[in-house]
């Protein structure tokens, strides 16, 4: 059984492309280009279920046609219609994970500030402003920090803690 702390999203489908079962994931990962075998995994009516890729194409830099094993029908491929793909973390080297995962791959870390040490663990993404903000649930209170590549530090997969360098007086707003 795979577990939610055994793969990261990498994106979502969207709609079923064409009529022999192709389906538009929408990604900036690259994950599929150096997988020998390569599989993603969706949750299935709560359980997380793995599934190999036949094939797959690019139709633009986002957008990537994917072509699922016994998927061979725009009826078979509408039950993939806005499911989140996953991939799974053994698949990748620690070092490409964060330039291949979405934010929504943080959900449960703690959070852990170089300067004012634990902040809490993210409870959620904001993606509704130009900046992403990770929701992080500090003392009962909300705390929004940036989701922004030069802030973190370290990301450390296996304990589940994000390192960050937050600027002076961010968390004093």
């Amino acid at each position: 059984m795979i577990r939610e702390d055994e793969v990261f999203k990498i994106g979502q489908f969207a709609k079923p492309h064409g009529i022999k079962g192709e389906l538009s994931l929408v990604t900036s990962s690259d994950v599929l280009e150096d997988a020998e075998d390569p599989y993603i995994v969706c949750e299935m009516d709560g359980i997380l279920v793995p599934f190999f890729v036949e094939d797959y194409r690019y139709k633009t830099d986002t957008v990537i046609l994917v072509k699922l094993e016994d998927v061979d029908s725009e009826e078979e491929a509408r039950m993939f219609v806005n499911k989140e793909v996953f991939y799974p973390l053994d698949a990748v080297d620690e070092s490409e994970l964060a330039g291949n995962m979405t934010w929504d791959g943080l959900i449960g870390f703690r959070v852990h500030d170089e300067h004012k040490g634990d902040l809490g663990v993210v409870t959620g993404v904001d993606e509704t402003t130009i900046n992403v903000l990770l929701r992080v649930e500090h003392e009962g209170e909300e705390l929004l920090v940036p989701a922004a590549e030069e802030l973190i530090k370290e990301v450390d997969w296996e304990s589940r803690v994000l390192k960050v360098s937050l600027p002076e007086g961010l968390l004093d707003l």
